[in-house]
């Protein structure tokens, strides 16, 4: 169900929509700071066009209480772009927040765990997944957006289109990847995407035209993880696996 907003907030947010996406950022992070400047809407009682710095303080504590320093940035980046885009005022809230440095590296699975993941998971199109994942070095949007374009047998690369800070990349393409990509196309036989989508069956995944659902793929993550007792938080991983799927 569409949120029904106050006239006037919801003529601004959706200019501030608009100005995300001429500002060319990703999708995901146009989706957080319009989440944060409503959530700062609905504190303030949709009236967010005049607010103090006393305000604000008393808002980006209440979200550091209630959420964490992290949303507090999503909603502290989206506030100053609303005010600067949307409004064309100068930002009241200038020098007021200062979030902590935190200086933490990535988990990193060994191949063993790596190992234990691919075969405790059941679905083919996750356990494929998810060592595409890994042995290429993707991260989750990355992988859901791969197409059959993108994989260069001759080069022994892959394109990822559309990466961190909006720009492509290669990475590398192990032989054993690219023999597995092979067989699971054979599954499905989709003429673009190398996940598809499978809501509708197995028989109709060539038809679909949408990658695999991010929740399914996060959830079942998650409860492989769980049945296999690892602990470590799954992250970006850029280490080739030396296996074979069955």
């Amino acid at each position: 169900m569409t949120p029904q907003f106050p006239a006037h907030f919801e003529q601004n947010h959706q200019r501030l929509l608009n100005c995300l996406k001429l500002a060319g950022l990703q999708p995901k992070t146009i989706a957080l700071y319009s989440h944060g400047v409503r959530r700062a809407g609905a504190y303030f009682d949709y009236r967010i066009d005049d607010l103090t710095k006393a305000q604000l303080t008393d808002y980006f504590v209440f979200i550091i209480d209630a959420l964490s320093w992290s949303a507090l940035k999503h909603d502290l980046y989206g506030l100053k772009f609303y005010y600067a885009k949307v409004l064309d005022k100068p930002w009241p809230g200038a020098d007021l927040v200062k979030p902590p440095k935190s200086h933490t590296l990535p988990d990193i699975l060994t191949v063993q765990q790596a190992q234990q993941i691919f075969m405790a998971t059941r679905v083919l199109s996750y356990r494929v997944f998810f060592f595409t994942l890994y042995s290429l070095g993707l991260r989750l949007g990355e992988g859901l957006c791969l197409q059959i374009g993108d994989i260069d047998a001759d080069r022994m690369r892959v394109r990822v289109r559309n990466a961190k800070g909006n720009r492509d990349r290669f990475v590398p393409l192990p032989e054993n990847t690219l023999q597995v990509l092979r067989r699971f196309w054979q599954t499905h036989r989709n003429p673009a995407l190398l996940f598809p989508n499978r809501k509708c069956g197995l028989k109709k995944a060539h038809l679909a035209t949408t990658p695999l659902d991010r929740g399914g793929v996060q959830a079942t993550l998650r409860q492989v993880t769980r049945e296999c007792g690892l602990k470590k938080a799954l992250r970006r991983t850029a280490c080739a696996i030396p296996m074979q799927l069955t």
